[in-house]
């Protein structure tokens, strides 16, 4: 009996932009999830795809935007954000925290609606609550909260209050999120481009590339605790630990380093299909 599809976007920053490739190997197929769970930067994919964009679009809105540094000064001015590396700065970065929502407004695509209930496809978004330490699945409302809420690195961002909750990054309590996409009728698609950190052993990380690291090591261990309880049908996971969490101007290069997963996910999907698993 076929199955419906669930899809799992999970959280990883810039390293995120390698998520267009399944999109795309769905696409090619003529497959639609029938659900989408999202944590940070997986939301934010998650609700673009949700709201009738195709993986190729979505690629090519991420180069458009990103890869043009005139375009990214001119909507961070609109902000009236003082600088550039306020926001890109890599390890000289002014970690004040940044307005999220702002960001989002300035950053999204249009047809990105304001509003769950804009959106062609139900989308599950996380979010951590800071007090408590429990997560938060907003599936209704205000889409641009939500979006903000589940991208709000710690320091970087400004927390998000939803409903009086004090809210964070949802990759923090699930960076991979394909437990809220699974079941017996449910063939789930996880993908996960945590990475791992990169360096030169017995050379010290900068300071914020030690607390992104630190980040990095928590979700990975949360996602391969989850992997061994009850792992998802496919677990896709691109070669990008070499791009750090803020890397968005170096969209283009992210695409092209991840751009065999697009061939690699056709083909199992195709295995799937031919097996009766999934109906097209």
């Amino acid at each position: 009996m076929a199955k419906r599809i669930g899809l799992a976007l999970g959280a990883g920053g810039a390293r995120g932009i390698a998520h267009v490739h399944v999109l795309a190997a769905l696409d090619d197929l003529g497959l639609k999830p029938h659900i989408i769970a999202g944590s940070s930067i997986g939301a934010v994919i998650g609700a673009g795809y949700a709201a009738g964009m195709s993986g190729e679009e979505i690629a090519d809105y991420f180069v458009k935007t990103f890869s043009n540094r005139s375009r990214v000064f001119s909507k961070l001015w609109q902000l009236r954000m003082a600088t550039f590396r306020d926001l890109f700065g890599g390890e000289r970065a002014n970690v004040r925290g940044l307005h999220t929502e702002s960001l989002l407004k300035a950053f999204l695509p249009e047809g990105v609606p304001s509003d769950f209930s804009g959106l062609n496809l139900p989308l599950k978004v996380t979010a951590t609550e800071f007090y408590g330490n429990r997560m938060r699945v907003i599936e209704d409302g205000s889409l641009l909260h939500a979006l903000a809420a589940s991208v709000a690195i710690p320091v970087i961002f400004k927390p998000v209050i939803i409903d009086g909750k004090v809210l964070i990054d949802g990759g923090i309590n699930n960076p991979v999120p394909f437990d809220l996409v699974s079941g017996n009728q449910m063939i789930t698609i996880a993908v996960d481009v945590l990475g791992l950190p990169r360096g030169v052993e017995g050379r010290l990380p900068t300071r914020l590339d030690a607390g992104f690291g630190a980040s990095q090591l928590m979700m990975h261990s949360i996602t391969q605790h989850k992997l061994r309880e009850h792992p998802p049908s496919l677990y896709v996971q691109p070669r990008i630990s070499g791009f750090r969490v803020l890397d968005f101007l170096k969209a283009r290069e992210i695409l092209k380093v991840s751009a065999a997963i697009r061939k690699s996910v056709r083909h199992d999907l195709e295995q799937l299909i031919e097996r009766g698993e999934i109906g097209v």
